[in-house]
C-alpha cells in the first residue's frame, strides 16, 4: 500500500514537473491603454495564446509607461519583451541620449511595427502647402518633454531654422491642440503619431484642414544620417481634406527583447505573428498597410534576436 502511495505521489510530481515545463509565461510591455502600443502588445499576445496548447507559452501585455519604461523593465528582467520607438531602441543600445552611461548591450530587435509619422496638420485657410510655408505662422510645436517637440527641434536644426521663425510657437499638449486649430488660435499643429489618429480626426472634423508634406533635401539627409528615422506616408483618404498620400518621415514603433530571452521563445512569438499576418493586420487600422519586408528591415538598430533571425531565414526573408 505504501509502495502504491509512493508511486502515485511520484507520478503526481512528474506530472506537475511536466506541466511546469510546458507553461512558460512571457510579459510584453506596451503603453497607455488608449494608445496603439497597448494594442500591439495585446494583439501579439492574442496570437501567441492561440497556440498555447502546442507551444506552452502564455502571454500577458499590461499597460505601461511606454518606450523607455519598457526598455528599462526588459533590462531589469521584469519583462521579456516590449514596444518602443525606434529612436529609443537606438539610444538604449548605443548608450546615447537618455541612456548615456546606461548602455543596454543585451537589447535585441525582433521586428518593427507601424510607422509613427511626423505629421503636420494646417488650417485650409492658412495657405500652408509645404513645411516651408510654416515660416511666419502660428504653430503648436508640442509640449515640453514630448517626442513631437524633440523631433520638431531636430527638423528645425536640419533646416537651419529656429522657433523664432514662427509668429507663435505654442506648446500645447496633444489633447489640446485639435481644439486650438479649430478655434483659430494656431495655423498648424505638429504630431508624431501612428495613424489613423482620433485627435487628428477631431481636428479635421471641426475645421477645414489639410495634411502638409514634410520632405526635401534636409529631410532626406536626416533619414540617411539616422538609422532610427524612416520615410513615411499617410495614405490619402484617411482624413477629410487630404485625398492624396502625404509624404513625410518619422520613427517606427518597434518590438524588442533581451539576448537573455530564450531563442525558442522569441521564435514562437515571431512565428505566431507572421504565420497569422493577415489576422494581425486586422487587429488595428494602423496595421493595415504593414509589409513583412519593412518590419524586418526598417527601424531595427539593435541586433536581431537569434530566435527572430531563425524564423526570417526559414521564410527566405534573409
Amino acid at each position: 500500500m505504501k509502495f502504491l502511495n509512493y508511486l502515485a505521489f511520484a507520478g503526481a510530481m512528474v506530472a506537475g514537473t511536466v506541466g511546469m515545463a510546458e507553461d512558460r509565461f512571457i510579459t510584453i510591455g506596451t503603453g497607455g491603454q488608449t494608445g496603439v502600443y497597448f494594442v500591439v502588445g495585446q494583439s501579439i499576445c492574442r496570437l501567441v495564446n492561440r497556440d498555447t496548447a502546442k507551444t506552452g507559452l502564455k502571454c500577458t501585455a499590461p499597460s505601461t509607461g511606454g518606450s523607455i519604461a519598457n526598455i528599462n523593465a526588459i533590462k531589469a528582467g521584469d519583462m521579456d519583451m516590449g514596444v518602443a520607438q525606434s529612436d529609443w531602441q537606438f539610444h538604449a543600445y548605443n548608450g546615447s541620449s537618455k541612456f548615456e552611461g546606461d548602455k543596454f548591450d543585451k537589447l535585441r530587435a525582433v521586428f518593427s511595427v507601424h510607422p509613427e509619422p511626423f505629421t503636420v496638420i494646417a488650417r485650409a485657410d492658412a495657405g500652408i502647402k509645404t513645411f516651408d510655408d510654416l515660416k511666419g505662422k502660428r504653430v503648436n510645436v508640442g509640449n515640453p518633454g514630448s517626442g513631437q517637440l524633440a523631433t520638431m527641434e531636430v527638423v528645425l536644426e536640419a533646416k537651419g531654422w529656429t522657433m523664432g521663425d514662427f509668429a507663435l510657437a505654442s506648446e500645447l499638449k496633444p489633447a489640446e491642440q485639435a481644439a486650438a486649430l479649430g478655434d483659430n488660435k494656431v495655423d498648424a499643429i505638429i504630431y508624431t503619431v501612428g495613424h489613423p489618429n482620433g485627435s487628428i480626426q477631431e481636428a479635421v472634423s471641426t475645421v477645414d484642414a489639410v495634411l502638409v508634406p514634410v520632405e526635401g533635401e534636409a529631410i532626406d539627409k536626416l533619414i540617411a544620417d539616422n538609422p532610427f528615422y524612416a520615410s513615411a506616408t499617410v495614405p490619402g483618404g484617411m482624413y477629410k481634406g487630404s485625398d492624396a498620400d502625404t509624404h513625410t518621415f518619422g520613427v517606427k514603433a518597434t518590438f524588442v527583447t533581451s539576448a537573455d530571452v530564450a531563442d525558442d521563445v522569441v521564435y514562437e512569438v515571431v512565428k505566431a505573428v507572421f504565420d497569422n499576418f493577415d489576422r494581425f493586420k486586422k487587429l488595428h487600422p494602423a496595421f493595415e498597410f504593414l509589409k513583412e519586408e519593412d518590419m524586418i528591415s526598417q527601424g531595427n538598430s539593435a541586433p536581431l534576436h537569434p530566435g527572430a533571425e531563425k524564423y526570417y531565414k526559414e521564410r527566405g526573408w534573409m
